[in-house]
């Protein structure tokens, strides 16, 4: 992937300014921290954090891989203020257009347990991005969110894909990448592209809560595939994918 380094946002208005004008922003964990402060508590990180390790083998892998672990879970929200509900279980659905790999099914994934679902961790992330998306779109006047809890393993005689289907858009009006743990992984290169295949800028997400926010109308993204340093330990790559589709007011 070419090297076109991002510098990184250091604020919440910061942020809405980089989507606004290049369509994604780039924020490093420290400053990610900051920017969710106001929105509320991330006391459980650790337990949040900690779930990753109960996620179960994603088994629809059209390249036969079996290097990705998930969960998945929906919400719904109005803008502005209001809870953030949690939705019956439901299906990921994507079509091709979007992902020529694993579009064009239902699929089912393992989900998003009870007490991660209601933490005041994810709650504060979610209503972050409420807050941010809202400010960017505000004719929205529904939400409709999906949680993606994503591991991604890499080994000696397999590396993991943490985007097997390449440079996408998710069909949706924007997405938060947020990286909760990576251990014994090198690369993973997050790249930022236009549609129509020019590269805008590349940064790798290496601690955690460095985070990606995308506006996924405008860009594509797309994340190189991840290879373990020592071969003979355990590596992963642990990301949060939260993506936000709204309603228009009419």
């Amino acid at each position: 992937m070419r090297d076109m380094p991002v510098v990184p946002c250091s604020s919440i208005d910061a942020v809405q300014s980089a989507i606004a004008h290049e369509a994604f922003a780039f924020v490093r964990g420290g400053a990610m921290r900051d920017i969710l402060a106001p929105f509320g508590s991330l006391a459980d990180w650790q337990a949040f954090a900690d779930s990753w390790d109960a996620l179960e083998l994603d088994m629809y892998m059209a390249d036969g891989g079996r290097y990705r672990r998930r969960r998945h879970a929906v919400f719904a929200a109005t803008s502005g203020a209001g809870a953030i509900a949690r939705q019956p279980h439901q299906p990921h659905y994507q079509s091709v257009d979007y992902n020529p790999l694993h579009g064009g099914v239902e699929r089912w994934f393992a989900p998003v347990l009870d007490d991660i679902a209601g933490s005041q961790t994810l709650t504060t992330i979610l209503t972050a991005c409420r807050s941010l998306f809202g400010s960017l779109a505000p004719g929205a006047r529904q939400w409709h969110i999906e949680t993606h809890q994503f591991r991604i393993e890499a080994n000696a005689g397999q590396v993991g894909r943490p985007t097997p289907e390449g440079l996408h858009r998710d069909g949706v009006d924007y997405v938060l990448v947020l990286l909760v743990n990576r251990r014994n992984i090198a690369s993973g290169v997050t790249g930022i592209h236009n549609l129509d295949g020019r590269p805008l800028g590349s940064f790798t997400l290496t601690d955690p809560l460095d985070a990606a926010f995308v506006d996924d109308q405008r860009v594509a993204h797309g994340v190189t595939p991840v290879q373990p340093i020592d071969a003979d330990q355990t590596a992963y790559r642990d990301v949060l994918v939260v993506t936000f589709r709204g309603e228009k007011s009419q």
